[in-house]
């Protein structure tokens, strides 16, 4: 068998393994893995099999005791043919295996979405890609998928990540097969749907959405995480106004109904006449006020002061997401009288401007005459709105 190449760099061992590993050698590259472990004591061990072409059952039970020898031992840049093994053997439950991923290059390629995570790219007419902010977004991406796959499960149309690649540059991303497909904003844009149209569409989506139950665990709590801005808040709010926000958030009753919790234009795609919901790690349960605040915050709240944000947000007009806006909040209601919308538009300010305010706080925003108007902004909604609202339910 021929030399096994290996590094140590901070109490890892690594070593790299290639070709083929069989009951004919197994017992060999066993000797030879050993040996090194001896010159080179280790509190971490990686096997490398970025040129391992395959591995079997003898070659496992080798790896096994590597395991038992070497608590803290991972496999990393394995193949898919040899992952696909380690999966139907059962390794990638007893220890960490990373696969060996494919460079992609997003370069030149049409940006048709950013949120606070992430930008998505279309590749080509078939395939789109979630680049990751986060360098080290392997956790993240596997959440999104898991989450992902529970909406598909429970009937909620999503598209589904096959693939995971790395970024030339630096990062990781999540391959989508979305035929001919385009989202409600670039329907917009490009005059192919109205307003009308795109909103009727996405209220039909949301609805779905809103009528799938979920387990309580399996998703984030959106109250919860309400409730954190809000105690955020304490210290830049009245305290009066800080008691009744946190009473009104507090008095919303558990709700294990799914929402989004990023939903817009651009997060909904329309392929082949059928809605799909994209950018799924946002995905949590809770009452709909939550999810008509965040709705709120992306065609109206955000952009209040700086109308330019709408186009290059969600690439269209300010006026044209207000009245998407006001279209899609009357259609989810029903058609409710114009008191009733009202109403409930309120509700979702007082969430959405809790949002705002926190978020523009934590960026450091007293620090910038941008940044101090947005938050007075907000505290004047608030002002406005707390003493007259008594219940954000509807």
């Amino acid at each position: 068998m021929k030399t096994i190449k290996h590094s140590f760099l901070d109490d890892t061992l690594t070593i790299f393994l290639s070709g083929r590993i069989d009951s004919a050698n197994a017992a060999e590259m066993e000797r030879a893995i050993q040996s090194i472990r001896d010159t080179q004591p280790c509190s971490k061990l990686v096997l490398d099999f970025a040129d391992l072409e395959y591995i079997s059952s003898a070659g496992l039970r080798v790896i096994l005791r590597c395991k038992k020898s070497v608590k803290d031992t991972l496999l990393t840049n394995v193949s898919s043919e040899v992952y696909e093994i380690l999966d139907m053997t059962g390794f990638t439950e007893m220890m960490e295996v990373r696969k060996a991923y494919r460079l992609l290059s997003v370069e030149g390629c049409e940006m048709i979405g950013k949120g606070a995570n992430g930008a998505v790219y279309r590749i080509d007419r078939d395939t789109i890609v979630k680049v990751y902010l986060n360098p080290d977004s392997l956790p993240e991406i596997q959440r999104e998928r898991e989450l992902a796959r529970t909406a598909f499960v429970l009937g909620v149309p999503t598209a589904i990540p096959y693939d995971v690649v790395r970024i030339e540059g630096g990062g990781y991303g999540s391959v989508f097969e979305l035929l001919n497909a385009a989202s409600l904003a670039q329907l917009l844009t490009t005059g192919k749907m109205n307003v009308d149209e795109a909103a009727k569409i996405s209220v039909e989506l949301l609805k779905i959405i809103h009528a799938t139950t979920v387990r309580p665990d399996a998703m984030p709590d959106m109250k919860a995480v309400a409730l954190d801005w809000v105690d955020f808040l304490q210290e830049h709010l009245d305290a009066s106004l800080y008691r009744k926000l946190r009473a009104l958030v507090e008095a919303v009753p558990a709700d294990n109904h799914m929402m989004h919790g990023d939903y817009h234009i651009k997060n909904v795609m329309l392929q082949n006449g059928e809605a799909l919901l994209i950018d799924m790690d946002t995905l949590c349960h809770g009452h709909p006020v939550f999810e008509l605040a965040s709705m709120y915050n992306a065609y109206c709240g955000y952009s209040e002061l700086d109308n330019s944000i709408s186009q290059s947000f969600l690439g269209i007009p300010h006026e044209t997401a207000l009245q998407f806006w006001a279209k899609s909040l009357r259609l989810y209601l029903d058609g409710a009288d114009e008191e009733t919308v009202k109403a409930v538009e309120e509700k979702a300010m007082i969430v959405g401007y809790t949002r705002i305010m926190r978020r523009r706080i934590r960026r450091k925003g007293y620090e910038t005459e941008e940044g101090r108007a947005e938050i007075e902004n907000c505290r004047r909604h608030l002002e406005e709105l707390l003493p007259r609202v008594d219940s954000l339910l509807f």
